[in-house]
């Protein structure tokens, strides 16, 4: 008589992943606020239905109420819109930076470390922007570029496409320095010589077998370089160098309210607590998916 049962199908690495992610509470109560704020700013302002930009004299610097849950600011705009406007522009600049810094830190990463004669170059060119004080020299490239953008994609769009270019080619080089190392642990691996031996032109074994082991910490840095963008953003913004007075975003938020801290206090802390309580969360992501994606720990 056959055996006719088959054999279960193999389960997915990524459903092991998420079962230690879960494992992580920090993680996971990281990643449901995040995805609410996320959810809160791109849908709160069509369901909210008050303009952040609309002015009220006769509504002027009035506290939490029903019409008004987080108050009014100096000109009687309402605070909770333009906290989620204030959110959908910060997040979209730390998303974005992210995004060119993971890109440009992972191609220097993996050049460096799979190609040796591009390893030296590289590696000092990545020193040599670590040792550059970070927050001059933005200073100095919104300096120079600001009112060039400006002109060219207007105010706002200059500044966002400044802030995002700076921020991210600022923010590559700790992201190239840890795919480099696992680069040079990877391709001295039993099945990249393999291929090699076979051989497997570079662009392939780069595509195929090195960039998918090095998956873990690039998604790492992904977190951790949302957080950072987000409190350089902010950090700008404070100074009076990001984007103009009336378009809103969280550091611009705390910009203006340091004037009147004494008398209504509460309007730092509406958006000192949105980026805090943001950057902690993404912190903890970052954590859990650390924990994750490590097999010696997911295989305890």
């Amino acid at each position: 008589m056959t055996d006719t049962t088959q054999a279960p199908a193999p389960r997915n690495q990524w459903w092991d992943v998420w079962d230690q992610y879960k494992t992580h509470k920090g993680a996971l109560v990281g990643a449901v606020f995040f995805l609410t704020i996320i959810l809160a700013v791109i849908f709160g302002p069509w369901l909210w239905g008050i303009d952040a930009t609309h002015i009220d004299i006769r509504a002027r610097n009035q506290g939490p109420s029903m019409a008004h849950p987080m108050g009014t600011d100096q000109l009687g705009r309402d605070t909770f819109a333009r906290m989620m406007a204030g959110g959908r522009v910060s997040l979209a600049v730390g998303l974005t930076a992210m995004a060119l810094a993971l890109g440009l830190g992972t191609l220097v990463g993996v050049l460096a470390g799979y190609f040796k004669k591009l390893d030296g170059v590289l590696m000092r060119t990545t020193d040599l922007f670590l040792a550059l004080p970070l927050l001059p020299l933005l200073l100095v490239i919104i300096m120079l570029f600001r009112d060039k953008l400006n002109a060219a994609f207007g105010p706002e769009g200059g500044i966002f496409i400044l802030m995002v270019a700076a921020i991210g080619a600022t923010s590559w080089m700790q992201t190239a320095r840890i795919v480099r190392g696992d680069v040079l642990a990877i391709k001295e691996r039993e099945f990249v010589l393999a291929a090699r031996s076979i051989g497997t032109p570079n662009r392939r074994m780069i595509t195929r077998h090195v960039l998918p082991n090095v998956m873990s910490p690039i998604m790492v840095s992904a977190t951790l370089g949302i957080a950072n963008a987000i409190i350089t953003e902010s950090a700008l913004s404070f100074l009076g160098l990001g984007f103009p007075p009336d378009f809103p975003t969280w550091g611009r938020l705390l910009f203006d309210s340091v004037d009147y801290l004494q008398q209504y206090p509460e309007r730092v802390m509406w958006p000192g607590l949105a980026i805090s309580l943001t950057v902690l969360s993404v912190n903890y992501m970052g954590d859990g998916l650390r924990d994750a994606l490590d097999p010696k720990i997911r295989g305890r």
